[in-house]
């Protein structure tokens, strides 16, 4: 992605180019494949992604739309750690946070927004936005959430969530890594309907005024908003042609002719007319109140089985122009029967993020796609196979469960040309990439799931007259991505080929084709290191193993509604006794193993040094190596610490109390560990 540069950290050394040895057989055999371990080079899960975001463990479902601060994208999801892979379990979902500068390599920073926080219990999907003038109140720069929650919910409905649903107003002042909700009375009240969620908030520069899009299961209503407090009905748009509608979106964009439209898009079920169950969009008109569609019928942003959810953002580079998308690589009809679990104890894949623009397609317009630029700055390998003619069937000697391939395709006869992926030793499964004189497709029929058989192939029409094709194929542990020529038309599947199933063939039906400057990239591993929290500071001590000297030895943590706090309780110096109150609060020793230190402060501005002191510090052998102090306010400010240079030492978090005159405590929460 276009802002800035990819983390030092995570670049990789560039791409070693290498010539590949083509092999020639004959599948045959009818018995399975025994899987084949790993090999060194891999991480140890089985079908955990290798350059696709995963959560770290347990579930994950929909994407939230990522804020832009500090020079990095900040992307939530849904997350329940509670999850059992029963879906007669209650699945309260919450709102976990990862930063990514480029879109590719994410860091997790943990739970931004806990469920069970307020009576009105999980948080389900919404949107976050910067508040750059502070209309909302908490000051500007203040990231702001609107978000779907239950109005007060009965023990029985937080069951079944089957609450009432209503929209919430949830704000944060640390730039978006913690979110305190704004009471517990929604900002837009349910009115007595039974599907109202996920509503999507932008800024109407025109008209300077918020809007949001709320979906109501056969159509999306439009509020706005002056203040992101209170709100206005003005009007809905309604198809009761795609099943339920889920997480609408709507933004301007510049398309390659210069023309300014409006798109709007939801989630929804195609299925019934033949048509996706993913991205549905429309390009048209908006004034200010309601949306009005250039055509009646949705264009597609994706025609595969399992890219729903999806959310798009403006690049800040060049916001009319260029926009990103990530979509939840999952499909409800077999969300919870996916083997990731079982297997490597997490639930939930993202696709690839996408680079989206706007063109003239004829007599309208189209959004089309590519993988961000910044996925070739994890590549690791460069294999060219070059021009290969094939006239029926070519396995190559390539093998791998982690990479890209190019390819250009031409042919004047044949009726279907493709590569099969992720193939088995003995030919009997594998996933079918290709097109024919009518359509482009994705088939992951043979892989063994999903057991619907009406989900097995993908398809989208295709003009073969011109007898080309260019294919770019994203292959990774367990998806498939398939950009068709300029990414009009795109696939994204789950594809859970058994590990060891890593050949790769190419075909062609009914005379030959020529694979033109056939290229295939490896990607390095992405894979999260969690957040890990040191301290929460929401029981009855402050933690187990710590240890507290002076007036702190029989305090606690204290409840308290602080600016900024995380939960119902701080770390609060003024609990011992007051501002004369002294003494310390210790950690236990813990392992320095992520890049940074983050945590909330507050109270007196006496640092260390200056004595006597109100200071925040970490200890290595005893000695402060970091410190931080207050600002003489109430009020938590986001505190991070760089502690790469101290990686793998044994380290302790103290909190240092010394000072007895005005403002003499400190008020800490939220320590964490993360990259």
């Amino acid at each position: 992605m276009s802002p800035l540069p990819l983390h030092p950290a995570r670049r990789r050394g560039a791409a070693l180019l290498i010539t590949a040895l083509l092999g020639v057989g004959a599948a045959g055999g009818s018995a399975a494949a025994a899987g084949a371990p790993a090999r060194a080079d891999e991480p140890s899960d089985q079908y955990r992604a290798q350059y696709h975001f995963t959560v770290p463990d347990h579930w994950k479902n929909d994407p939230q739309r990522p804020v832009y601060v500090d020079g990095e994208f900040r992307y939530y999801y849904l997350y329940n750690a509670d999850y059992n892979a029963d879906p007669s379990a209650n699945f309260g979902t919450e709102w976990r946070l990862a930063t990514t500068r480029d879109g590719v390599v994410f860091a997790d920073q943990g739970v931004a927004a806990p469920k069970k926080t307020t009576a009105n219990y999980d948080l389900w999907s919404g949107s976050a936005v910067v508040d750059h003038d502070g209309t909302a109140g908490f000051g500007a720069g203040a990231v702001v959430m609107l978000v779907t929650q239950m109005d007060h919910p009965t023990p029985a409905q937080q069951e079944d969530a089957s609450g009432p649903q209503a929209q919430f107003l949830w704000y944060s002042i640390d730039g978006g890594r913690t979110f305190r909700p704004h009471g517990e009375d929604p900002v837009i009240p349910n009115g007595g309907r039974a599907d109202f969620r996920d509503p999507k908030v932008v800024w109407d520069d025109e008209r300077g005024q918020w809007v949001a899009l709320i979906a109501e299961r056969d159509r999306v209503s439009f509020y706005t908003s002056p203040d992101l407090r209170t709100w206005q009905r003005t009007g809905e748009w309604v198809d009761d042609g795609i099943g339920t509608i889920e997480c609408p979106d709507l933004f301007r964009m510049r398309a390659d002719d210069g023309t300014l439209t409006w798109v709007m898009g939801v989630s929804a079920n195609g299925y019934a007319t033949g048509e996706p169950a993913t991205f549905a969009y429309w390009t048209g008109d908006f004034d200010g109140a309601v949306f009005t569609p250039h055509d009646a019928a949705p264009q597609w942003l994706d025609h595969g089985f399992d890219w729903y959810g999806a959310v798009t953002w403006e690049d800040p580079v060049q916001p009319l122009d260029q926009r990103y998308a990530i979509a939840w690589m999952n499909n409800w009809d077999y969300a919870h029967r996916t083997p990731t679990f079982a297997s490597d104890g997490f639930n939930g894949t993202d696709s690839i993020t996408r680079s989206v623009r706007l063109v003239r397609n004829g007599d309208r317009h189209s959004l089309v796609s590519r993988p961000v630029d910044a996925l070739q700055d994890i590549a690791t390998r460069t294999v060219e196979l070059g021009d290969l003619d094939v006239d029926g069937f070519l396995p190559l000697a390539y093998e791998g469960t982690a990479y890209q391939v190019d390819v250009d395709v031409a042919w004047d006869a044949a009726t279907n040309v493709g590569l099969q992926l992720r193939r088995s030793a003995d030919g009997t499964r594998h996933a079918d990439v290709g097109v024919t004189e009518s359509y482009s497709y994705l088939n992951r029929g043979q892989t063994g799931h999903p057991a619907d058989t009406w989900k097995r192939e993908s398809r989208a029409a295709f003009d073969a007259s011109g007898g080309t094709v260019h294919l770019r194929i994203l292959v990774d542990r367990s998806t498939i991505e398939v950009f068709v020529d300029d990414g009009l038309v795109v696939h994204s599947s789950q594809v859970f080929a058994p590990p060891g199933d890593d050949g790769l063939a190419l075909y062609t039906v009914d005379g030959p084709a020529r694979f033109e400057d056939l290229t295939i990239t490896e990607f390095a591993s992405v894979a999260q290191r969690p957040a890990r929290p040191i301290a929460g500071f929401e029981g009855d001590w402050w933690g187990e193993g710590w240890t507290a000297t002076g007036d702190f030895t029989s305090a606690a943590p204290t409840p308290s509604d602080l600016p900024g706090q995380v939960g119902d309780q701080v770390a609060d110096t003024f609990a011992g006794g007051g501002d004369a109150a002294t003494g310390t609060i210790t950690s236990p020793p813990f392992v320095i193993d992520r890049d940074a230190l983050h945590f909330l402060l507050g109270g007196g501005r006496h640092p260390l040094g200056v004595e006597p002191a109100t200071s925040v510090q970490l200890l290595i052998d005893g000695v402060p190596v970091r410190t931080a102090t207050g600002d003489d306010s109430g009020r938590l400010r986001h505190v991070e610490w760089d502690v790469r240079d101290l990686a793998g030492r044994s380290a302790q978090f103290q909190i240092l109390d010394d000072a007895t005159g005005d403002w003499g405590h400190l008020m800490v929460d939220h320590v964490v560990l993360s990259d």
